[in-house]
């Protein structure tokens, strides 16, 4: 894996981040508080992916989009999409992978599905989740987040190694230790960035 940055302490990430880890690591969480703390946009890949009753737009559409998004100097993308890895990894500067055990990961799971169910929480302004989508459907996330976790294991340090060596990685392995980083982040003094202007 690239050991680079693997353990604390954590320094400051650079301008342009990407936050993955396995489904209900706190990806989104995470990415939003960075992006507080830094001033800078979040994008919320499944924002761009999901629409109305969780259909998905041609993957040409989803990676534009994407590209669109991420046209400005600064900004936290979260997701795992690997399709996006060239357009978000390839300009980013930093990663931070929320890389959690299985029971944080089914804990953190199952309270985030029952609060979206009896909230009945709006996703992205068109979907919410319901019983039989997070329990008994065959793409419920209970059997997702084990294959998808153990790919990721396997698939990340040699993306890092090979295809993005000069990525500043950010491994994260519980959320005490996420919460750490962040909250040593928020108490360092604000970071002067140059105006955000978009590409042309």
């Amino acid at each position: 894996m690239n050991e680079r940055i693997s353990a604390p302490p954590f320094p400051a990430p650079g301008p342009r981040i990407v936050v993955v880890g396995a489904t209900s690591s706190g990806k989104t969480t995470t990415a939003a508080r960075l992006a507080g703390l830094l001033s800078i946009p979040h994008i919320e890949l499944d924002g761009l992916m999901w629409g109305p009753n969780w259909t998905q737009p041609p993957k040409d559409v989803f990676l534009e989009r994407v590209r669109q998004a991420v046209n400005r100097p600064a900004w936290v993308v979260d997701g795992n999409y690997s399709e996006t890895r060239p357009i978000t990894w390839g300009q980013a500067t930093t990663l931070v992978w929320l890389d959690y055990s299985l029971p944080v990961i089914f804990w953190q799971l199952t309270r985030r599905t029952l609060r979206r169910i009896f909230t009945r929480e709006l996703l992205w302004g068109v979907n919410r989740e319901t019983v039989r989508g997070a329990f008994f459907d065959r793409d419920s996330l209970y059997l997702y987040v084990i294959p998808s976790r153990k790919r990721q294991r396997q698939n990340y340090p040699r993306a890092l190694r090979q295809e993005y060596p000069n990525l500043q990685v950010i491994h994260l392995r519980t959320p005490g230790e996420t919460r750490a980083w962040l909250d040593r982040l928020a108490a360092q003094p604000p970071v002067k960035r140059e105006a955000e202007t978009d590409h042309d």
